[in-house]
């Protein structure tokens, strides 16, 4: 959740993008185009008072905060039976209405300054928690509105990116009557504006509600009763009740969105103590196994996905087959057990999470390419796990062809050999320009393959593979 420097932490985020995408259209405009976040009659003041000619200018300006109707009967606050104890914390949600003026020196300036902005919020409609981790990172080396601002510094402490909804840009519409009277609360002369919403910053105070202590141990002692002659007293009978495991979360140590094979895999929970192997189900094609894990604590469980599929340990062990077997890549549910003394029952579990495990592509390699009717068949062979029977696959490529972004996508012709297949053929339209390299993705029932990337200390970060060459 953010914290109260959230509506803050939206307009700093907002202008810092709307400065990147003027530093890159710069030539279009004779002067510098100054992106500001202050009210309309401070610009007016500013550009009055200036000692040269009128110059560029793009404001941003919060001028109302509402409530969020989605998220506003969500949950109330509750308290406890003394009045004072807190129970329930629900997350104050706003939606931020901005207006986006533009000031130009010159004639038409205004109209380009405005198309900039409003392709970047119609391209972009969703801040990502990434895209605003980016600029809030940024926001701490900035020198707007002057070196040392001491908000620069504290906005990374905001929590945006940390929200559990993303933030969303959509127009708004007004009427000429509501924005001749809003420009009029403004006493400034008008301009033209382009108002917007910004949905939804969920801001929590730091306020811990409180939580009853856990119950331990359980003991049902029956009423006393006196025994017959020459009969031992029953000891009173005592039941302790086993800690609820359950897994609360899953993380991939290559910070992607899911792993391939070969990966560290983090289950965070509670009451994890013990466990002694991790259970991996694909229930689309029905295959289940298990894994052992590298480390175990009360509140994680840290285990690597093997490179082929790992047999079954209960005795008696199964004969090894003649080949490795290659788990299919897709969506899978993780549990945690607990094995017994004889590893061939199971005593506990915990709940099943989402697992995306995805395919491993080189950091480079060649398509090959043939006519298929009127479609072009572009054939991949270098990719693990293998195709299943059953499985949907699709290849994504993006690439830049003469100075334009494309992007193509095709479905792999059907799996239909129950043996696992390494080869397999994408129909692409004929107009897929050949004699390019692409970053290449492989979506199989929904999971992507991981993609390489570098992250500059300004600006948007840059993909480096995996890439075919068709």
């Amino acid at each position: 959740m953010s914290n109260a420097l959230a509506l803050a932490g939206v307009s700093a985020v907002l202008q810092h993008y709307l400065y990147n995408l003027y530093g890159t259209v710069a030539s279009n405009f004779p002067s510098p185009v100054h992106v500001s976040c202050i009210a309309p009659d401070q610009v007016q003041q500013q550009l009055e008072t200036a000692t040269t000619h009128g110059q560029n200018r793009v404001n941003l300006f919060l001028h109302l905060v509402t409530h969020n109707a989605a998220w506003r009967n969500v949950d109330f606050p509750s308290l406890s039976s003394d009045g004072t104890s807190q129970v329930a914390n629900p997350p104050l949600a706003l939606d931020l209405h901005y207006l986006l003026t533009v000031y130009g020196s010159d004639p038409w300036q205004s109209e380009a300054l405005l198309g900039f902005a409003l392709m970047m919020f119609h391209q972009s409609p969703v801040l990502t928690r990434d895209d605003v981790e980016v600029a809030l990172k940024a926001r701490a080396g900035s020198t707007y509105p002057s070196p040392g601002y001491p908000l620069n510094h504290t906005l990374g402490l905001c929590g945006l990116n940390e929200q559990s909804e993303l933030l969303k840009i959509t127009p708004e519409s007004m009427s000429r009557e509501e924005m001749a009277w809003l420009w009029t609360a403004l006493k400034a002369d008008y301009r033209l504006t382009f108002p917007f919403k910004v949905s939804v910053a969920l801001m929590l105070p730091n306020l811990s509600p409180s939580l009853a202590f856990p119950v331990l141990t359980t003991s049902f002692t029956p009423p006393p009763e006196p025994p017959p002659p020459a009969v031992p007293v029953p000891a009173p009978q005592v039941v302790l009740p086993v800690a609820p495991p359950q897994l609360l979360a899953a993380s991939y140590a290559s910070g992607q969105p899911g792993a391939q094979p070969g990966d560290q895999v983090t289950l965070s929970g509670e009451f994890l103590s013990n466990a002694n192997r991790v259970a991996l189900i694909h229930a689309q094609l029905g295959v289940t196994f298990w894994v052992t894990p590298d480390s175990v604590s009360g509140q994680q469980v840290q285990f690597t996905l093997p490179a082929v599929a790992p047999m079954p340990t209960a005795p008696p062990p199964p004969p090894p087959p003649a080949v490795p077997l290659l788990y299919p890549a897709g969506s899978y549910l993780v549990a945690v057990q607990w094995w017994d003394s004889t590893r061939s029952l199971v005593a506990q579990a915990t709940n099943q999470l989402q697992l995306a495990v995805c395919h491993w592509l080189p950091a480079a390699q060649a398509a090959a390419t043939a006519p298929s009717g009127s479609d072009l068949a572009v054939t991949l062979t270098q990719f693990a796990p293998p195709l299943w029977a059953g499985q949907r696959v699709q290849l994504v490529l993006n690439g830049t062809v003469a100075g334009v972004v494309v992007s193509f996508t095709a479905e792999a012709e059907p799996v239909l050999s129950q043996t696992p297949q390494a080869s397999v053929n994408f129909l692409f339209p004929a107009s897929l320009p050949t004699g390019q390299t692409y970053l290449a993705r492989m979506v199989v029932d929904g999971i992507s393959s991981q993609v390489q990337f570098t992250i500059p200390a300004v600006g948007p970060p840059s993909f480096t593979g995996p890439n075919v060459s068709v």
